[in-house]
């Protein structure tokens, strides 16, 4: 995932393999390229993956394109929101029951540092479990924990933690940046 800021580095999962195939693709048919980070949030995450973001005029509020389908959710407990998780984006749990995920948008989490406390109280709260090394992860790392169990992450950041913190400290209107930011992505194998 390139950017004028730099290069991000993604994982995908095998173990959310719809997810994982989808977004390979959608790559490698170049529907990224040239589609706008949109939305953008300081501390919480960077989104992009609209195509009516592509050539769109500033200040046009953006977030509500698709390819025409979503992906079903794919919830695995040991994937979780640190800094870095690769995303779907959705529409709201009001008009999407089911957790479905966009086909395109996606989101990569920013987050900021969450004590194990906290995350020992929000887990008692919604009946999650997290593992010694989650709670280090979010200690250390940060994340947005209460996005977890709601939101299928289907990937991390393996290079580029960075380049996130760059991109999400842009100056932004209504959370979308007042600069665009084009990304164009290609699958690297291996």
């Amino acid at each position: 995932m390139t950017t004028e800021y730099g290069v991000i580095e993604v994982q995908l999962y095998a173990n959310t393999p719809q997810h994982r195939d989808n977004f390979v693709s959608l790559v490698q048919e170049g529907f990224y390229d040239s589609l706008l980070f949109h939305r953008v949030i300081n501390n919480f995450m960077i989104q992009g993956g609209d195509p009516e973001s592509k050539g769109a005029a500033p200040n046009v509020m953006l977030g509500n394109g698709g390819p025409g389908y979503t992906v079903p959710a794919e919830f695995v407990d040991s994937l979780v929101h640190i800094k870095g998780a690769l995303a779907a984006a959705r529409m709201g749990d009001a008009v999407n029951p089911q957790k479905a995920s966009s086909g395109s948008q996606f989101y990569i989490v920013q987050g900021q540092k969450v004590k194990p406390e906290i995350l020992t109280r929000m887990a008692a709260r919604n009946g999650r479990k997290y593992t010694e090394a989650q709670k280090k992860a979010y200690a250390e790392l940060g994340g947005t924990p209460h996005l977890d169990g709601g939101y299928t992450v289907f990937g991390r950041v393996i290079k580029g933690l960075d380049i996130i913190d760059k991109i999400a400290a842009v100056q932004v209107n209504s959370s979308r940046p007042v600069k665009d930011i084009m990304m164009k992505m290609r699958v690297k194998k291996g």
